[in-house]
């Protein structure tokens, strides 16, 4: 259970980075509000996770799963650039991450 709900709260990383890229500086008040909720969300079910999984292990996982899912949301949905370097990176921190998780 710990590991869906790690997995789920980097999905709510993603969620709200996306939403405070909406926010505009936090000048839209409703994505302003989303940004603030759903990050919430995602950090209790990220301390949850951590009552039985390691913390570097768990951290990492979190942060990883939110740096690739915002590289992938801001090339689907804002257009940024998708180069080779940048795919090959992204490819590197998801080998890592599972890496991680076949090791613990």
């Amino acid at each position: 259970m710990a590991w869906v709900l790690l997995i789920v709260a980097g999905f709510f990383e993603v969620a709200w980075a996306y939403t405070m890229k909406l926010s505009n500086g936090f000048t839209d008040f409703k994505y302003s509000f989303l940004t603030v909720f759903i990050a919430m969300l995602g950090f209790m079910m990220l301390s949850v996770s951590m009552k039985t999984l390691p913390l570097g292990t768990a951290y990492t996982i979190w942060t990883g799963i939110g740096a690739v899912g915002a590289f992938v949301v801001g090339i689907v949905f804002l257009g940024e650039v998708a180069s080779v370097q940048r795919i090959t990176a992204a490819g590197l921190i998801l080998t890592g991450l599972v890496m991680l998780k076949i090791s613990t």
